[in-house]
């Protein structure tokens, strides 16, 4: 298939989509079209969250100017009941977390720092009128300890943000060399800044977890898994006044360590390096296969090949399957059930691409998923278009795991 046309694997569409179907590709098997909202989502949030005890399904969105706040509890029928505007100026760069019900809102855009809001009042918030402008909310809290911030990371289990990539120098801003820069929302309103940690200089993104892997060693630790543009970095930050770095791991042929992923036992990684299809000789979409059951000593001991010729961006894991959000092909669904044995061993199962306008290695197309909502719907974005909610074909995923499982045993 072409690497940009907006085709679905194991796809159906439901008649509410139907105006949609120009759009789409006859072989529609493995992931359901359940709703299209068009609007410029340029920088989409990394993360998405279902809030209110886990009964009223939203999701953020972030924009150029500001953040947006749909509803799909009805996912047929998304509805935006407004906008948060923009704390200074415009930004293609924007990420949202949620913790406690609170979204905390960082961006690129010089002195925005970190907005937060209570997403509480969404609840009796209703959508605008046809033909009028959408509602515009305010801000509940803002911290100003930063300039521009690139991405943010929330550990829930300890009510703790990083916010990381922050660059810019002034009076009252901690940059903390562009690293971990932590801070306390376990009172979401009044955030405080707790200490810094860039003693491996730029953070983009990473994941902060309770750590319960095999490395007895941390069992329990707060564990960072930072994605340093040239490295994984391991970080220790259980004790915030005594923060430790635990290992540093360059791999072959780097050009931008961007994100990546844990594997729910907290044993394996998967990285994404967002540069190396645009730099190197090798256009297909690499997945970095990372062994971490070591803290101290990480092992890059594999590489996915996706079929696709396509720059790789956010993914996430939910049980054993991989969602990548990889620009131009979109939503891709890995079976990563056996991703200890290696790249040869690991399939796609399912996709969505959203770019039917371009089939080259460019920054077109998605950034970012939620696969998580309890409903088994997963929203991914376009870049250029907007809000896709999708209901992927689970059955026939598991159908194709057991086939590949057979013949494993078979051999």
């Amino acid at each position: 298939m072409a690497a940009c046309s907006l085709q679905m694997s194991n796809l159906q569409l439901p008649a509410r989509a139907v105006k949609y179907s120009s759009l789409v590709h006859e072989n529609t098997t493995d992931t359901l079209l359940l709703s299209f909202a068009s609007a410029r989502t340029h920088s989409y949030s990394a993360h998405l969250r279902i809030l209110f005890q886990h009964t009223t399904p939203f999701k953020t969105a972030g924009m150029e100017d500001g953040t947006a706040f749909v509803h799909i509890t009805n996912p047929n029928e998304p509805e935006v009941l407004g906008i948060l505007p923009t704390k200074t100026g415009w930004s293609m760069w924007r990420d949202i977390k949620v913790y406690k019900n609170h979204a905390f809102i960082v961006s690129e855009a010089t002195g925005h720092g970190m907005q937060v809001f209570n997403l509480l009042r969404l609840r009796n918030a209703e959508p605008a009128e046809p033909g009028w402008p959408v509602w515009r909310f305010t801000e509940d809290a803002h911290y100003s300890w930063v300039s521009n911030t690139h991405n943010i990371v929330i550990n829930e289990d300890t009510g703790y943000a990083y916010l990381v990539g922050s660059t810019r120098t002034g009076s009252g801003y901690v940059t903390c060399n562009g690293g971990l820069h932590i801070v306390d929302i376990s009172e979401p309103l009044q955030p405080k800044f707790t200490n810094c940690y860039g003693g491996d200089g730029y953070t983009h993104d990473a994941q902060c977890v309770v750590y319960h892997g095999p490395d007895a060693r941390y069992s329990g630790h707060e564990i960072c898994f930072a994605y340093n543009e040239n490295t994984l970095t391991v970080v220790d930050v259980t004790n915030k006044n005594d923060i430790v770095m635990l290992s540093r791991t360059p791999y072959l042929d780097v050009s931008y360590s961007h994100q990546g992923w844990l594997t729910e036992d907290h044993a394996y990684a998967i990285l994404n390096d967002e540069l190396d299809e645009m730099y190197t000789s090798e256009k297909r979409t690499r997945s970095l296969l990372w062994d971490v059951k070591n803290l101290e000593a990480p092992v890059h001991y594999s590489s996915f090949l996706s079929t696709e010729r396509s720059v790789d961006h956010n993914l996430y894991i939910r049980d054993d399957l991989a969602y990548e959000a990889n620009y131009c092909a979109g939503l891709r669904i890995l079976d990563i059930t056996r991703l200890q044995e290696g790249a040869a061993s690991v399939t796609e199962v399912a996709y969505f691409d959203v770019a039917p306008d371009w089939n080259t290695v460019s920054f077109h197309g998605s950034w970012s998923s939620y696969p998580y909502f309890e409903s088994g719907n997963v929203v991914v974005n376009s870049i250029e278009r907007g809000l896709f909610v999708l209901k992927p074909n689970y059955e026939a995923i598991r159908a194709l795991q057991e086939q590949r499982h057979n013949a494993t045993r078979l051999h």
